[in-house]
């Protein structure tokens, strides 16, 4: 086994670092994960920094196999493109993961806005809508208190079809996004791209796979249960988490074809 480069046991340590400390600093969370650019909450590091934050205990399986993949993977990777290549790489499939999150988040409630358009809510309206604190505005039967979302809606006159239309999009509105994962699936993509005929394993399947068909594979997989709520890997459940995956292995894939074509692949940044 190939031993831990440099590179990886920094992104490796700091990884941890983020994890640790976001389970005792309650304003991590909200601070570093990514949310939607017209989110109140939103901050322009949170791109970069969502990256290096992981699901809160106890889950530590979203942590534990992404690290996992990075050691595995990102070493073989560093040693062959050195450091600069490798993080070059690392952070752009990163970033990738998060646009194309983003993107797909945008598409969502654009979607979902269009539906809720014969309500002719305004700017500032829809705004207020999608930011509001829900948790706070329904008391213990389930109705819903005075404040300025229902003074909108009673407005409007919506429905409760239409009040569930406008559940989605606040639910996407204010979700957030965290983890390595689409940083990790670009590391798998150019893994396979470089060493196609590696044989690699996975708990549940006794056989080694070849990497052009193992990585392909369980991105195709994700994707699928990505459509049915949850995630093969990284932080399920979500209905649209799988897209930070594909977007990251896109943006590899994407990086690889061009380093190949030009033969960039070849040289050392060092």
């Amino acid at each position: 086994m190939m031993r831990m480069t440099d590179t990886v046991k920094q992104l490796l340590i700091i990884n941890i670092i983020f994890f640790i400390g976001s389970q005792f600093v309650a304003k991590a969370y909200p601070l570093f994960s990514l949310y939607y650019p017209e989110s109140p909450n939103f901050r322009v590091w949170q791109p970069l920094t969502s990256m290096f934050m992981h699901a809160p205990m106890p889950n530590l399986m979203h942590i534990v196999f992404n690290m996992f993949a990075l050691v595995s993977f990102g070493s073989a990777l560093e040693h062959f493109w050195g450091t600069k290549k490798f993080v070059f790489f690392y952070i752009s499939c990163g970033l990738g993961a998060a646009a194309l999150h983003t993107a797909v988040n945008y598409f969502q409630i654009q979607y979902a806005l269009e539906q809720l358009s014969s309500l002719n809510f305004s700017k500032s309206e829809i705004h207020i809508l999608l930011s509001a604190d829900y948790g706070s505005i329904f008391d213990e039967k389930g109705q819903m208190l005075a404040s300025k979302v229902k003074t909108i809606l009673d407005n409007a006159k919506c429905t409760q079809d239409q009040f569930n239309i406008l559940a989605s999009a606040v639910q996407t509105f204010q979700s957030t996004s965290l983890g390595a994962s689409g940083a990790i699936y670009g590391l798998l993509t150019a893994f396979a791209f470089m060493f196609p005929t590696a044989e690699l394993g996975i708990m549940f399947i006794p056989i080694p796979i070849k990497a052009k068909y193992f990585v392909p594979g369980i991105i195709a997989i994700d994707l699928f249960l990505g459509f049915k709520g949850s995630s093969l890997f990284g932080a399920g459940g979500t209905g649209i988490a799988h897209f930070a995956h594909i977007g990251g292995a896109l943006t590899g894939f994407l990086m690889m074809w061009y380093w190949k074509r030009n033969q960039f692949n070849k040289n050392r940044w060092d």
